[in-house]
């Protein structure tokens, strides 16, 4: 986080992040281009630097795709969360990399000019063994070039967080264009099962991993039902105030809406669950320095009025909220972002035998 805008800085978390991600791909394809050569001998580099580079395209965004899910399921995995954008770009060249070798290889060699042979060479699109998967690939490219490019909290801020959230997520049509590309393409010519069991493994996982995560996220909203006698003058009960831990949040859905109730410093205050910045779960955070610290990548509110310390202007809704005989109530109509909600006494046992 910073003040305003500018160039990008890596701090030793980014170097160590970066470093191993480095380290990682080049150790990938320097693996892939030695076992290549020593198994084929006669295969051209070209053809090698094709399928390194595209393999290891669609194995880092497998690993993309599975951190949001893991870290749905596990705070362990939150490390991977936070410079995940990294990731993603790299992915992007990687496979920017694949199709540049491959353009060149297959079609700049004639007299059309390579994008448009690209599309025009092949246009067997009613037949499976010979499907123009390549522009599948083109299209698969051109999203992750427009995430790639749209990664920096410059344009978050300015696209507006519901467009730019939209946008990130077509990583899912590029993913699918991708397996389409691999499964019409590289897998027609190459007739090893193992290849085939490989990409249906790593569809599985991420199928597996987000429809767990899924089920995981839903029981947050369906867990509880709210009765007659849990609602007093328009709150509604959601929790006790022992189970909530000090300094951190209970999250409770009502009227549709999650709702993070944090307790601190034998104090109860309610805002929304879901930070301005990239939609991260709050509720998951700690107070920290006395502000609701995000665990995805650290913006910060006070948690009387959900406002962003100075000089931030970030803003999230707050709710009513009360405790009676132990018991938190909270109302479900959010108040506007930024509204001061005094918080709610916690009676400790001190107090009650004093």
């Amino acid at each position: 986080m910073s003040v305003q805008y500018g160039a990008i800085s890596w701090n030793r978390q980014k170097k160590l992040y970066d470093y191993t991600l480095l380290f990682c791909v080049s150790l990938y394809l320097a693996v892939f281009l030695g076992v290549g050569f020593w198994r084929n001998p006669y295969a051209t580099a070209e053809t090698l630097l094709i399928r390194a580079f595209g393999s290891a395209a669609l194995l880092l965004l497998h690993v993309v795709l599975c951190i949001g899910p893991l870290a749905r399921l596990d705070r362990r995995f939150l490390p991977l969360l936070y410079n995940r954008r990294h990731l993603g770009i790299t992915t992007f060249l990687l496979g920017l990399a694949h199709g540049v070798f491959a353009l060149v290889q297959f079609h700049a060699l004639g007299n059309v000019n390579p994008l448009v042979s690209l599309f025009v060479s092949n246009t067997r699109y009613n037949s499976v063994a010979q499907f123009p998967f390549q522009a599948l690939g083109f299209f698969a490219l051109i999203v992750l070039f427009l995430m790639a490019a749209t990664s920096h909290d410059f344009w978050l801020r300015n696209l507006t967080a519901p467009t730019w959230k939209r946008l990130h997520m077509m990583v899912y049509v590029a993913y699918g264009l991708l397996i389409a590309h691999v499964a019409l393409g590289a897998l027609q010519s190459e007739r090893r099962p193992i290849l085939a069991a490989a990409l249906g493994i790593g569809l599985a996982t991420v199928l597996s991993l987000h429809l767990w995560a899924g089920w995981k996220e839903r029981r947050i909203d369906t867990g509880k039902t709210v009765v007659k006698s849990e609602i007093v003058d328009g709150f509604v009960e959601v929790c006790k105030a022992e189970s909530i831990p000090e300094k951190c949040a209970k999250v409770v859905s009502l009227s549709g809406e999650r709702i993070a109730v944090f307790k601190y410093d034998g104090k109860v205050s309610a805002v929304s669950n879901v930070c301005q910045h990239q939609n991260g779960p709050l509720g998951e955070g700690r107070i920290l320095d006395g502000c609701i610290t995000c665990p995805w990548h650290g913006y910060q509110y006070a948690p009387q009025n959900g406002a962003a310390p100075a000089p931030f202007k970030e803003k999230i809704p707050t709710f009513e909220v009360k405790v009676v005989d132990g018991a938190v109530l909270v109302h479900p109509r959010p108040n506007a972002p930024g509204t001061f909600v005094e918080p709610a006494r916690v009676r400790v046992p001190e107090e009650v035998s004093q």
